[in-house]
């Protein structure tokens, strides 16, 4: 249950609900409910009620924990469970010598800092305070003694705070009490590029034909333009591997081409290893240096990303990327011809061992009938000669189009490496 009313205008994502839930699926918990609720009391005490009446074992929310007087959650939580607040010393003490280190500086106000450090070390009774990552402790509350409940585990609202504290809350004793009867399922993750969702439904429905799936829990996303396919089933029942393992091998038969992690790798993960020991620069054009942000990300991304060149204009290529002018004048800009002279450019600029250029039309306009909006050309050198070449036309708007050419080129990063021959069609 995450807090808060800006969550409820569109304007802000909630990034803690996703992450909570994936976090608690990794350790056997099946979460039925993610709940956005505004920063009324009314309104969260409403969703506090559903949630027990249907009968959940662990609440987990997040935000509202704050010093201001629409932080309500440690309120509104201890009156949902049956117990009073009571101000946690040694948390008073926490809390204040963590705002005490901004407070001289900022010059806040003494009065108005006492009464927000007391409020946020109010504590349910029975209750477990968590340290606080910024300054707000979470709580890890247990079901009332008599009527009994769910546990409700309360976390701020910052991500990183949330993230922070993960660990300490699942080791609180309330949690503790509701992780211990539960087990970790058994799970299989498959990531496909170039098979849209369909050809896999097809896939599950001739498995299930022959084999009883009742026991396995199948996912499907696309995300990213990567086809997920999650597999997960209680440990020990031997009827739910069977079935994974048919499914699984009819995977492997039909579209065995187009899998490239059998882990839950990510394309940026799986290609951060593959690039160990390499050098790679990038020359980029309709992308405007996207492609050089997604190699860039991870941490110790120095140890193989030596640069990259963001030439939009005919001069960019020709002057930074020793593109040839005539070049460019014979086969334009957006050409198989160009692209390949780009990362020979980007291959000699930085001394890279591969290099990868993209150049395209990435809409809304500026397509013909030859080279339309989406038409983009891809080439992956290596400085041993090794070079896969493509000019697909990708669908979708300006934006899709971009972020589709990213991901392409990733995957033609990784096929060059890998050695497994020509790509999949897009």
């Amino acid at each position: 249950m995450a807090t808060g009313s800006e969550l409820l205008t569109g304007r802000i994502t909630d990034r803690n609900g996703p992450w909570v839930a994936e976090h608690l699926g990794e350790l056997g918990v099946e979460v039925s409910h993610l709940l956005l609720v505004g920063d009324r009391g009314e309104d969260m005490a409403a969703a506090l009620r559903f949630l027990a009446g249907d009968g959940v074992d662990l609440i987990v929310t997040t935000g509202g924990l704050g010093p201001t007087a629409d932080d309500l959650t440690g309120e509104v939580v201890a009156a949902a469970t049956g117990r009073p607040l009571e101000l946690d010393e040694h948390m008073e003490k926490v809390v204040g010598d963590i705002i005490s280190k901004f407070a001289d500086r900022l010059r806040w106000d003494a009065d108005a800092l006492a009464a927000a450090n007391r409020k946020q070390a109010m504590v349910p009774r029975g209750a477990t305070p968590i340290r606080p990552a910024g300054t707000a402790p979470g709580l890890a509350v247990p079901p009332h003694p008599e009527r009994g409940g769910p546990t409700v585990l309360v976390l701020p609202g910052p991500p990183r705070e949330v993230r922070a504290m993960w660990d300490e809350a699942l080791a609180s004793g309330p949690v503790r009490e509701v992780l211990a009867r539960t087990a970790p399922y058994d799970e299989t993750h498959l990531r496909l590029f170039g098979v849209p969702e369909s050809e896999i439904a097809a896939t599950l429905r001739d498995v299930g034909e022959t084999t009883d799936l009742a026991p396995l829990e199948i996912t499907t996303c696309l995300r990213d333009f990567t086809l997920e396919v999650d597999l997960r089933h209680a440990p020990g029942s031997t009827a739910a591997a069977t079935a994974r393992d048919a499914v699984v091998a009819e995977i492997d038969r039909r579209h065995g081409r187009t899998v490239f992690s059998r882990t839950g790798q990510s394309i940026d993960e799986l290609l951060f290893e593959l690039l160990d020991g390499q050098v790679v620069a990038t020359a980029e054009s309709c992308t405007g240096g996207l492609l050089a942000g997604r190699l860039t990300a991870p941490a110790g991304a120095s140890a193989h990303v030596a640069g990259g060149v963001v030439s939009y204009s005919n001069d960019a290529k020709a002057d930074l990327l020793g593109v040839p002018r005539e070049l460019i004048e014979a086969h334009g800009a957006v050409s198989p011809q160009v692209a390949e002279a780009m990362a020979d450019g980007a291959l000699a600029r930085f001394g890279a061992t591969i290099a990868v250029a993209i150049t395209g039309v990435a809409g809304p306009g500026g397509g013909t009938e030859a080279k339309p909006v989406g038409y983009v050309c891809f080439c992956v050198r290596t400085s041993d000669g090794r070079t896969f070449s493509r000019d697909p036309v990708l669908p979708g708007e300006r934006g899709d189009v971009r972020e589709r050419s990213v991901v392409l080129a990733m995957h033609l990063m990784r096929r060059v490496l890998t050695g497994e021959g020509e790509p999949a069609p897009v």
